[in-house]
C-alpha cells in the first residue's frame, strides 16, 4: 500500500535528496509539489524542484508558492545552501515549467480531488500550509497528518532556540500547530543525530548518476562536521516509511512567535499546561545506523 503526499518544500540540498527519495521510492505516491521561499528565493526553490523533477523524468506537478513569510521579514539560509540553494551538480537547463495555479491553489485542488486522505510533508516554512488552511479551511478534513521537517526541544541552528524552518514565519508554524491535524514533528531532535557519514557519501558517489549528484550537492553544504552532514529534510520520508526506527514522544508544542526566542518549539514536556491534550508526535531519537543503510539503500535502487 503506497503511502499518498504532498511535499512542500524550499530546495535546498537536503531537501533535493528528500525529493529524490519521495520520487522514487514505489511506497510513496508523491502527488504534488509545492515550494516557498525559505533557503532561497522562491523562483530559486521552484527552478531546484524543476530541476529534481526533470532530473529524474517526472510528470510529478510543481507550483510556486509565497514569496515571503506572512508577517515577518524572510531571512534565507543561503549562507549554508549558497547562492542558488543546490550547487554543485549541472543538472539540464530544459526544465519542465511549473502549474499556472499558486501553491495554495494547487494544493487545494489536489488535497479536494483525493478520494483518499493525504498526507503532507512540509520540508520548509509552513507559510503555503498556513495560508492553505486559512483560506480553504475545509481541506482540514481531508489530510491524515502532517509529517514536518523543523522544531527542536533543545537547541535552536538559526537561534539558541530555534530552528531554520519554524524561525522563517513562526506565524505560519503556530497557525499549522493549531490546525487539530496530527502532526509529527521531525526536528533537530533527530536530524543532528541522523548524519549521513563521511563513509556513506564516499559510498553514495561510487552507486549511480543520482549518488552521484547527491554527493556533489551534499559536499557543498555549508553547515558539515567531521562526524558528517545532516540531511535534515530525508528525515520525514524515512519516517513515513520505517517508523519502527524513529522514537516519538506526544506532547502539546507552542511556537514562539516574538521575542528573542521568536521561532522557539515549545514542548509541555510533563503535560502541564494543556490539560492533557497533545497536538504533536515529537520525534525525540533515531537509529542513525539504519539511517544510512537505508539512504544508501534507496539510492542503489534508482535506475538513474
Amino acid at each position: 500500500m503506497t503511502i499518498k503526499i504532498i511535499m512542500d518544500t524550499d530546495p535546498g540540498i537536503d531537501d533535493a535528496a528528500a525529493l529524490t527519495m519521495a520520487i522514487n521510492d514505489p511506497q510513496i505516491d508523491l502527488k504534488l509539489i509545492t515550494t516557498v521561499a525559505g533557503n532561497v528565493t522562491v523562483d530559486k526553490t521552484t527552478k531546484n524542484a524543476l530541476k529534481i523533477v526533470r532530473f529524474f523524468n517526472s510528470d510529478i506537478p510543481v507550483a510556486a508558492g509565497a514569496e515571503q513569510p506572512l508577517i515577518k521579514p524572510f531571512e534565507d539560509a543561503a549562507r549554508i545552501h549558497g547562492e542558488s540553494g543546490m550547487p554543485g551538480y549541472d543538472f539540464p537547463e530544459d526544465l519542465p515549467k511549473p502549474l499556472n495555479k499558486t501553491a495554495v491553489e494547487a494544493l487545494h485542488d489536489e488535497i479536494m480531488a483525493n478520494d483518499e486522505k493525504i498526507t503532507l510533508v512540509p520540508t520548509g516554512s509552513y507559510t503555503n500550509i498556513a495560508l492553505l488552511f486559512s483560506e480553504y479551511p475545509e481541506v482540514k478534513d481531508h489530510i491524515e497528518r502532517i509529517v514536518a521537517m523543523g522544531g527542536t526541544l533543545g537547541y535552536g541552528n538559526m537561534t539558541s532556540a530555534a530552528e531554520f524552518n519554524v524561525f522563517t514565519d513562526p506565524h505560519a508554524a503556530n497557525i499549522v500547530y493549531n490546525a487539530g491535524i496530527p502532526i509529527v514533528m521531525v526536528g533537530l531532535d533527530i536530524t543532528m543525530k541522523a548524519l549521513l557519514t563521511p563513509a556513506s557519501l564516499e559510498k553514495l558517489e561510487q552507486l549511480n548518476e543520482t549518488g552521484k549528484m547527491l554527493h556533489d550537492i551534499i559536499i557543498h553544504d555549508g553547515d558539515q562536521s567531521d562526524a558528517g552532514s545532516a540531511v535534515h529534510d530525508v528525515n520525514t520520508i524515512f519516517y513515513l516509511l520505517h517508523p519502527e526506527a524513529i522514537k516519538t514522544e506526544d506532547m502539546w508544542v507552542d511556537v514562539v512567535t516574538d521575542g528573542p526566542a521568536m521561532g522557539e518549539t515549545v514542548g509541555d514536556i510533563r503535560g502541564a499546561y494543556h490539560d492533557g491534550k497533545i497536538n504533536t508526535s515529537v520525534c525525540v531519537d533515531i537509529d542513525d545506523e539504519a539511517f544510512n543503510k537505508w539512504f544508501l539503500d534507496e539510492v542503489s535502487k534508482i535506475n538513474q
